[in-house]
C-alpha cells in the first residue's frame, strides 16, 4: 500500500509526529515469528559470492512508485524508509555493499506471480501466504503486519466500532493484497469490495465518495491520514486471524538457492535488534489505533 503523492514538508512533519507516537499496535518481530528455511546443506552462503542473477551484484526489486513510509521520494536506492533500509541491511549481511546492489522496478502482483524472476529478491510489502508459496519462495518475515480501515472524518463509516459495523459499507482495497483478503474473508460485506490496481486509486475513490472506507496496512494508513488524505482518519485495526501472524517476507524464485541464505540474514537482523531499530525509526511501531472485534 503505497502513495505516489509527495507530501509537503509540513505534512511530512505531521506524519513524523504521528509515527513517533506509535509503539504498541504492530506486534514486534521475534524469534517465534521466523518463517522459511535456513540455508540448505551444500549451498554456499559465502559473503559476496552468492549465485546471484548478476555475478558480484545483488539485484533487489520493488514496485514503482515506491511509497512512503517504506521508501523515500520514490527512490529505493537511498537507504531511506523502512524497506530500503531493510534491503540494504540484508544485502550487508550477505556481503554486498551499497555499491554492489542493483534495483529493479517490478509491479506488486508480478513479484509473486508464477515464473522465473529477474531479481534476486523483491521487497514490496508482500505478505507471506500458503497460496503465494506455491509460486515463489519467501524469506523469514521481516515485519509483523496489522490491517487498518480508513474513512473520512465525520462519516458514518468513521463511527464503526466492530467488524460487524463494516458489513453494510462499500469497502475498497488494492488488488492482490492481504487488505482485500481481510475485506472478503473477515468483514464479508454485503456488497462486493471495490478493487483497484493501485492504492492511489483507492485513495481517490475514498476522497470522491465512491467507497465508504478503504483498507491498508497500518503504517500506510497512518501515513495516508497524516500526509495525503488529511480529512480521513483510522477507524481501527483488525486483529490478526487465528494464531498465525501476518508478515511481510522477501520474495525469491521458487526453489531459489538463495532462499536459505536470505532467511539466515533476516533472522540474524532480528536477533541482533536491527529490524526492531529500523522499525522504530521508520514505522514507529504502534499508534493507539482501536481494535475492531
Amino acid at each position: 500500500m503505497r502513495s505516489v503523492l509527495r507530501a509537503p514538508r509540513r505534512a511530512v512533519a505531521a506524519v513524523t509526529v504521528a509515527l513517533l507516537a506509535a509503539v504498541a499496535c504492530a506486534p514486534q518481530p521475534d524469534e517465534e515469528a521466523a518463517v522459511g528455511p535456513s540455508a540448505t546443506p551444500g549451498v554456499d552462503c559465502a559473503e559476496g559470492e552468492l549465485a546471484t542473477k548478476t555475478p558480484g551484484k545483488l539485484t533487489i526489486a520493488t514496485d514503482e512508485p515506491a511509497y512512503e513510509p517504506w521508501f523515500k521520494d520514490d527512490d529505493p536506492a537511498t537507504g531511506e524508509g523502512f524497506e530500503s533500509a531493510v534491503a540494504y541491511a540484508v544485502a550487508g549481511r550477505l556481503g554486498y555493499g551499497k555499491n554492489t546492489v542493483l534495483w529493479q522496478r517490478v509491479p506488486f502482483n508480478k513479484a509473486f506471480a508464477p515464473g522465473e524472476k529477474t531479481f534476486d529478491f523483491d521487497i514490496n510489502q508482500v505478505s507471506i501466504s500458503d497460496e503465494r508459496k506455491k509460486a515463489v519462495d519467501f524469506s523469514a518475515g521481516y515485519y509483523d503486519v496489522r490491517q487498518a480501515v480508513i474513512a473520512l472524518k465525520g462519516s458514518e463509516a468513521a463511527k464503526a466500532k466492530t467488524v460487524a459495523d463494516l458489513k453494510g459499507l462499500k469497502l475498497g482495497a488494492q488488488v492482490g493484497t492481504t487488505s482485500l483478503d481481510y475485506i472478503d474473508d473477515v468483514v464479508r460485506p454485503e456488497r462486493a469490495a471495490a478493487v483497484y490496481a493501485k492504492n492511489d486509486q483507492a485513495k481517490s475513490a475514498l476522497r470522491n465518495g465512491q467507497v465508504d472506507a478503504i483498507v491498508t496496512d497500518l503504517p500506510t494508513a497512518f501515513y495516508i491520514t497524516a500526509a495525503e488524505v488529511t480529512d480521513a482518519e483510522i477507524v481501527g485495526q483488525f486483529e490478526n486471524r487465528g494464531s498465525a501472524r501476518e508478515q511481510f517476507g522477501l520474495v525469491l524464485d521458487k526453489g531459489s538457492a538463495l532462499t536459505g541464505c536470505v532467511t539466515d540474514a533476516v533472522n540474524a537482523l532480528r536477533e541482533d535488534g536491527t529490524l526492531a531499530r529500523l522499525e522504530q525509526r521508520w514505522l514507529s511501531d504502534a499508534v493507539d489505533a482501536p481494535v475492531l472485534k
